[in-house]
């Protein structure tokens, strides 16, 4: 049965349906997924849209809608272009629509690509500082709206200090996440507690984390916030050359090295990707602690892959926590 394109969609994107046709594309395991052809201003245009139910949904799309701009803005050809999300006409759902982006193995173009790696591509995109949001005479850490890494909703409320939204934001948000979904767990919840107390002002806090280029206090830029190898590949945006691509965001204003737990904990993308990376943007300071706050940050994926998944994912966030707490639990 051929998937019929629901009109606010077609009202959004400012198509004639006449002339677009749509088809199922791909899988995701929360949305439903097509590829939408049609014609605009004389030319075949292709787009990618997910459509999915209820309220979680919408919150899941306009976080993604914001996150892709938020990396497109910066370095256009690191990912698509989002072009609308709203509520379904049906009022039971929303969708998210977004440049097509062309994975096959034999996409081709002649056009030439901007010759990035995905290492140039993105330490230019974590060098680049967070806007300034309104209401603040500087950058901050946050995000405009609540976004989503797997279907944790993740809390976004601006905070100046990065230590705070870490602790805050983070670490404590995902464990109410946690225990509203698995179940209360004491020990789990003494442990962030430790490391929010303690663990976090050591690594993180004001005077202590510097930017490895400048010397002086890190400054916001977007992260991807969920970049592990199932999210990045060689692709076709929008029928342009095929260059790396990273997709799926759930991106915040953050430190740029909170990009290194999701990929610590999935193995990253090889030690000649640091190695290019670190040319372009250093680690910060204290170097000697980088794989430290690595740590920290992968902490994080490993409570929301518990509170998403529970069951062993608790083990590997309960060793993390018991390592950090012994070396820097009472130190200053």
């Amino acid at each position: 049965m051929t998937p019929k394109i629901d009109p606010a969609i077609l009202a959004a994107l400012s198509l004639d349906a006449a002339t677009t046709r749509i088809a199922s594309h791909g899988g995701s395991g929360f949305a439903s997924t097509f590829k939408i052809t049609s014609t605009v201003e004389g030319k075949e245009k292709l787009f990618f849209v997910k459509q999915g139910r209820g309220k979680a949904s919408e919150v899941m799309f306009t976080g993604e809608h914001a996150s892709l701009n938020a990396i497109h803005d910066a370095v256009p050809s690191l990912c698509p272009k989002s072009y609308a999300n709203g509520t379904l006409s049906t009022g039971n759902g929303s969708f998210l629509a977004t440049d097509f982006l062309d994975l096959s193995s034999s996409s081709t173009s002649a056009a030439a690509g901007s010759g990035m790696t995905l290492a140039q591509k993105l330490a230019k995109l974590h060098s680049i500082p967070a806007p300034v949001p309104d209401g603040y005479a500087k950058a901050v850490f946050g995000f405009p709206v609540t976004t989503c890494c797997g279907d944790t909703e993740q809390e976004n409320g601006f905070k100046e200090s990065w230590a705070e939204f870490y602790g805050e934001n983070r670490l404590r948000g995902v464990m109410r996440k946690a225990e509203g979904k698995q179940g209360g767990d004491g020990e789990l919840g003494r442990l962030v507690e430790e490391v929010v107390g303690k663990v976090v002002p050591r690594l993180l806090g004001e005077g202590r984390l510097r930017d490895g280029k400048t010397g002086g206090g890190i400054v916001p830029v977007v992260v991807h916030g969920d970049l592990w190898s199932g999210n990045h590949r060689r692709g076709s945006i929008g029928g342009g050359p095929v260059e790396e691509v990273v997709f799926d965001a759930s991106a915040a204003w953050a430190h740029s090295e909170f990009e290194f737990g999701i990929m610590s904990m999935f193995g990253g993308f090889g030690g000649s990707f640091n190695r290019e990376y670190w040319k372009y943007k250093p680690k910060d300071e204290p170097v000697e602690e980088w794989e430290d706050r690595v740590q920290l940050y992968e902490l994080y994926h490993h409570l929301n892959h518990y509170a998403i998944f529970g069951g062993g994912y608790r083990g590997g966030a309960v060793r993390i926590m018991q390592r950090l707490v012994k070396k820097y639990g009472n130190k200053s």
